[in-house]
């Protein structure tokens, strides 16, 4: 039976939340098409924007649901404000949250401070999404992460080793990420999913589709596409400068983001036929 999605409110009261809201659940519909649009990002529990990149709750909470069920175990590499374990432990899945930046880390760990008696309490440190050693092969139910966009929003000055926020060259950026990518697929378990919020950008006057980039490499590396979901983006806060630029440099804005979907195939399956087989048609 589907899960329905209930939202918490703001039930618990942090310093870093504007007040407290006592309205304990709003009901929303679950999405059904292959086009979300959030335009007011979901702040119940402890969820706020404060944290600059970091994805809409909406997205997180319906992944879960969608792809997990209660007591799974999910895993976030790159886990940036949280948000992602955040929805785990309100939906009673167990979590794992890795970032290569010690700030967003506390940050994570301070807005997972509500409910401390919750058995789903998820596990964060430091670490590397190229290096996840400490995760048994075929040990995760489900991935869900949103990695930087190259250096967009760069998260540190260049003091962390590794961290990709901080890579403006294209082929180095998709170089390093690719060692993660091959360790997200050795973690997961067989015909489990892994959901990647990513974006695109603009270098030199000319489109960067990073998304595509990135997507190719997930299927080379052994995933197969689930879905390829377009996730408007609102409230961007370079989008006012830029409006000004749009017609003197002759381009559009980006107002949209790639969720991909992928699945791990489990042993022995026919990828042949997965792959191949919509040509048949043609």
């Amino acid at each position: 039976m589907q899960e329905k999605l209930y939202f918490p409110g703001n039930i618990y009261k942090k310093k870093f939340l504007g007040g407290i809201n006592m309205d304990k659940s709003k009901k929303i519909d679950e999405e059904i098409t292959s086009v979300w649009s959030f335009p007011n990002r979901g702040e119940w529990s402890t969820h706020s924007g404060d944290y600059r990149g970091n994805f809409a709750p909406q997205v997180a909470r319906n992944v879960i649901l969608k792809y997990s069920k209660k007591d799974d175990l999910i895993l976030d590499p790159m886990c940036g404000g949280g948000t992602s374990l955040i929805e785990a432990k309100l939906l009673k899945r167990h979590s794992l949250g890795f970032d290569i930046n010690p700030k967003a880390v506390r940050i994570t760990k301070e807005k997972l401070n509500f409910n401390d008696k919750c058995r789903f309490h998820p596990k964060v440190r430091v670490g590397d999404v190229r290096y996840l050693d400490d995760i048994e092969n075929k040990s995760i139910d489900l991935i869900i992460t949103h990695p930087p966009y190259l250096d967009i929003i760069k998260y540190s000055k260049g003091e962390i080793k590794g961290d990709l926020s901080n890579i403006s060259n294209l082929n180095v950026f998709i170089k390093r990420f690719s060692q993660g990518i091959k360790e997200l697929f050795r973690v997961l378990k067989g015909n489990s999913y892994c959901a990647i919020l990513i974006g695109d950008t603009r270098k030199g006057g000319h489109y960067v589709p990073l998304s595509y980039y990135v997507m190719e490499k997930f299927l080379k590396n052994g995933f197969v596409m689930k879905e390829d979901i377009i996730k408007i983006q609102h409230n961007c806060n370079s989008s006012s400068y830029w409006k000004k630029k749009v017609k003197q440099y002759n381009f559009h804005l980006i107002m949209h983001e790639h969720l991909f979907v992928f699945r791990k195939p489990k042993t022995n399956e026919n990828l042949d036929r997965i792959k191949y087989s919509h040509f048949n048609e043609i």
